[in-house]
């Protein structure tokens, strides 16, 4: 083994990737729930701003991939 970290921190960053993912999930669908037949400017600015909610969410969630894969790379390879 390589790494000391127990189980448990990286059961707490698999949660947290887990979460991320589905707040991304959940962003999706709400920028996908405002592309509707109002063509309105209005409505047009609530789509682009869940957007960028939905770009958040998912650098959010490559961060915590990133994390998670990083801390098992170190545990499994040493690097």
């Amino acid at each position: 083994m390589f790494t000391t970290m127990d189980d448990q921190d990286f059961d707490q960053l698999l949660r947290s990737y887990k979460q991320a993912v589905d707040a991304w999930v959940g962003t999706i669908r709400a920028e996908e729930s405002l592309a509707t037949e109002d063509h309105s400017m209005v409505q047009m600015e609530k789509w682009d701003d869940a957007g960028f909610k939905l770009h958040d969410a998912e650098l959010t969630a490559k961060k915590a991939r990133d994390a998670y894969k990083n801390a098992l790379r170190k545990k499994n390879y040493g690097f």
